[in-house]
């Protein structure tokens, strides 16, 4: 029988050699084991895609290297998922944040990263992928109601966007009635000031920390 540490360290493992099948095995041990899912997301799967954005900003890794390790967290959390659902039916959901790499942009590392210490912290996450149009931000927003809207640009030619995206949602109508939050390599506080987003988020921690802070969670 392997310890929680070793459970641990084998999705973290799974992230760093991409491999989807050692992430699932790390997953089934653990719900057999008893192990809270929000563990071996945060210290196994998050920790692991976390060193590979590291590598990968190094440019010791490519972006081939950030999706199969990006697929091999999704394949892990997604045995997670029906345990995670089961005691979240038992706790209340602090928010709802909508979330996507803005059009233009088709990385997801960070954002994919945000959205599982997100789960982990008990919101309710819509995920709308990478590339997304900022007409599907604003009808996604007007359909669900979210009380942020979180838009990740990883490039400096599609952090403009994220300027369109404030302006949309005002034209909607619906830009009082949520937040906004801007996060990716390029984006700074001072944009974030500049463009009138709500929220900078620096990383996952800080995007977390600042979404419970504005909405007195």
């Amino acid at each position: 029988m392997a310890s929680k540490e070793e459970i641990i360290e084998k999705a973290k493992g799974a992230i760093a050699e991409f491999d989807s099948e050692m992430a699932e095995e790390a997953s089934n041990e653990a719900l057999k084991e008893g192990i809270d899912p929000v563990e071996i997301i945060e210290h196994g799967f998050t920790a692991g895609m976390q060193e590979v954005g590291e590598l990968f900003e190094q440019g010791s890794l490519f972006l081939p290297h950030v999706l199969a390790a990006a697929e091999a967290m999704s394949k892990g959390i997604a045995v997670l998922k029906p345990e995670m659902e089961k005691r979240k039916s038992q706790t209340e959901s602090k928010g709802k944040v909508m979330i996507g790499t803005i059009e233009g942009d088709i990385h997801s590392i960070g954002k994919d990263i945000v959205v599982s210490m997100l789960n982990i912290a008990g919101f309710e996450v819509i995920d709308l992928g990478r590339d997304v149009p900022v007409s599907t931000f604003v009808e996604k927003a007007k359909e669900i109601k979210p009380d942020i809207v979180a838009s990740s640009a990883l490039m400096t030619s599609t952090m403009v966007t994220q300027i369109t995206l404030e302006e949309q949602l005002k034209e909607a109508g619906i830009r009082a009635q949520l937040k906004t939050m801007v996060g990716g390599a390029p984006v700074t506080q001072d944009w974030a000031n500049q463009i009138g987003a709500d929220i900078y988020g620096e990383n996952a921690t800080d995007a977390v920390n600042k979404i419970k802070e504005i909405l007195g969670v």
